[in-house]
């Protein structure tokens, strides 16, 4: 470090080096202005876009609640044009994919829900592919129905294990293997999943497997 004995050398040597360097500061500080109000731009355009989003979204939801097919639908294509970005685009995907499997459009349903299921928000993302199975069940596809369970991460599935486990459970009752759907059921309990509806499952196959025990 240098050490200067007098003020007229401090003096001196601020002046070389601002004179050196001036202009690569005002370069610096150029470019740290331009970042701040870039980033205060982006966060209120981020902003802006979200308010006009929920706006849009409200109207869905209250022609979701009156049963509007025609608004419900309008009010999700306008999201997904022009706020494809926001979680609100998600968000009506799943309303616009149970409106589509109740006028029995159910390809269009499941191009919406696996838009969904590929979201990086992972409670979407498996409520997207807990629907998609649903459907695959409706329409008889068990063997397809498993496979896509088993495909399924385990990592991702915190929180909604319980409701895969269900799931599996019916697919073997429709596949008529009742031991692995009692199995599955059971399952679903350990992992925290209670309802009256699992429960009577689980009634429902003790009763069978004791008909099918007083048959043989």
């Amino acid at each position: 470090m240098e050490i200067y004995e007098t003020e007229e050398e401090q003096v001196a040597a601020l002046k070389a080096w601002w004179k050196e360097n001036s202009h690569a500061t005002f370069i610096g500080v150029g470019l740290g202005v331009a970042i701040i109000l870039g980033w205060n731009y982006w966060q209120s355009y981020k902003k802006e876009q979200a308010m006009q989003a929920s706006a849009i979204y409200s109207k869905l939801l209250s022609a979701n609640e009156v049963g509007n097919k025609a608004q419900l639908t309008d009010a999700s294509e306008q999201i997904r044009k022009a706020y494809g970005s926001t979680d609100y685009n998600q968000y009506a995907a799943l309303f616009e994919a149970n409106n589509a499997v109740q006028q029995g459009d159910q390809a269009k349903a499941r191009v919406l829900l696996d838009s969904v299921a590929s979201s990086s928000d992972l409670a979407l993302s498996n409520i997207a592919k807990i629907r998609r199975v649903r459907l695959m069940l409706a329409n008889k596809e068990y063997e397809q129905g498993l496979a896509y369970i088993n495909a399924i991460d385990p990592a991702t599935t915190a929180g909604f294990s319980g409701h895969y486990d269900e799931l599996v459970g019916d697919l073997y009752v429709a596949l008529d293997r009742l031991d692995l759907a009692r199995t599955s059921y059971e399952s679903a309990l350990r992992n925290g999943l209670q309802s009256p509806l699992l429960a009577m499952k689980i009634d429902d196959l003790t009763v069978s497997t004791k008909k099918m025990e007083s048959k043989q």
